[in-house]
């Protein structure tokens, strides 16, 4: 894996969370973090800037560059670093921790925070990465009405490929004059001034209903099946294991529907929700206590990247995992997360305990869980998605 970044007159050595996952050909930044970092070097003075606020930086490197400039006043620049990933902010964090240590004794100055709200100062720059979600960026666009003032410079960036005609109209409908940079290295810079005095009220979170009418679902704007029930979770709930008294993991959550299906349908069982986007988790829990409070103690909310976090709060083991895979980070397509998700299971499952995971016919988990388990069986199949089980031995 190519490691180190150098632009300019700096060098950075980053790399992705899990590092030890990652493919060799992947690396921590991308042709738009430079075409950023470029343009705001060669055009802005930090004589006048003593804060930024930075959306979407996928493994930390605009954090890391910029948390070595330097105010007028000789102080370091104040950095908010926004994003809904845990995986993006432990691979921000390690880099952080490993650069700053090279260059400088003080503590690194940033400030993190997760896409929920905005903190109270308000920044003199704004640098966001066009994010893969458009509802996410149109929540952060809306946010940023609180904040921006006419002298806020706001650049964004991205892959040309993500730069629509559509993605314009959002920053001219939430925020103003809006201008775009020629393409370079297939990336390209958007450039936006507040003009006017624009609120909207945020649409998110949506609400809907399933098909049986038994949960309303509110999900935030940075999860799956935001609008509807995807039709593998749907395929998934109509296939629950006996969660009788049993401790569930619901691994990869999203807005929870499938952990709440348990609940239903086996109210002794205690469920643990479990994912790494920051949305995911609130949607989760709001929609536990939307629709069953009398539930919530038996319920925990986990932000984490698989099952990493899963030891710090005290639990061993569980009764049965519940998944359904992604097989993407940010834009790359991968499996390693699928790959982590089955050994953590294994490594927190009882003996005898029970992996139910549903996934694309055409991607190769039974080869991975008959590895790992040693087994496997077919619950049941479509034209589309398999849903697999496997035990602990």
């Amino acid at each position: 894996m190519n490691t180190i970044f150098s632009l300019l007159d700096k060098s950075f050595e980053l790399t992705r969370f899990p590092e030890q996952l990652q493919h060799e050909s992947w690396q921590a930044w991308d042709a738009a973090d430079e075409y950023l970092i470029e343009h705001v070097e060669n055009t802005l003075s930090f004589e006048t800037v003593s804060r930024i606020a930075i959306f979407n930086d996928d493994f930390g490197a605009l954090a890391c560059w910029f948390a070595t400039r330097i105010t007028a006043k000789g102080n370091p620049v104040d950095i908010d670093w926004y994003s809904d990933s845990y995986v993006s902010r432990k691979s921000c964090e390690r880099n952080l921790e490993h650069n700053m240590a090279l260059s400088q004794p003080h503590p690194h100055p940033v400030e993190f925070r997760d896409c929920m709200t905005l903190g109270d100062q308000q920044p003199d720059v704004i640098l966001l990465k066009i994010p893969k979600t458009t509802a996410l960026l149109e929540h952060q666009l809306i946010l940023l009405q609180q904040v921006v003032t006419p002298d806020t410079l706001i650049i964004a960036a991205g892959k040309v490929k993500s730069i629509q005609k559509s993605t314009l109209g959002l920053f001219e409908k939430y925020l103003g004059d809006t201008t775009t940079s020629l393409a370079k290295k297939k990336a390209r810079l958007i450039f936006c001034r507040r003009a006017g005095d624009k609120q909207h009220t945020s649409p998110f979170p949506t609400v809907w209903q399933t098909d049986d009418k038994r949960l309303t679902i509110h999900n935030h704007a940075n999860v799956f099946a935001r609008q509807q029930l995807d039709i593998g979770g749907r395929l998934l709930m109509n296939h629950l294991p006996d969660c009788r008294s049993k401790r569930v993991v619901d691994l990869g959550c999203g807005n929870g529907v499938i952990g709440l299906s348990v609940l239903l349908d086996y109210p002794d069982a205690e469920v643990f929700f479990v994912d790494e986007s920051h949305m995911a988790i609130q949607s989760a829990m709001e929609n536990v206590k939307y629709n069953m409070p009398e539930r919530l103690s038996q319920c925990h909310f986990i932000h984490s990247n698989c099952l990493d976090e899963f030891a710090s709060i005290g639990h061993p083991s569980v009764d049965i995992v519940l998944c359904n895979p992604p097989f993407h980070q940010q834009n790359a397509i991968t499996d390693h997360i699928a790959w982590q998700m089955f050994v953590d299971a294994k490594k927190y499952l009882r003996r005898g305990g029970q992996l139910r995971i549903i996934g694309n016919r055409h991607l190769d988990y039974p080869k991975k869980l008959k590895r790992l388990f040693g087994g496997y069986g077919v619950v049941t199949s479509d034209k589309k998605f398999s849903i697999l089980s496997s035990l602990k031995r």
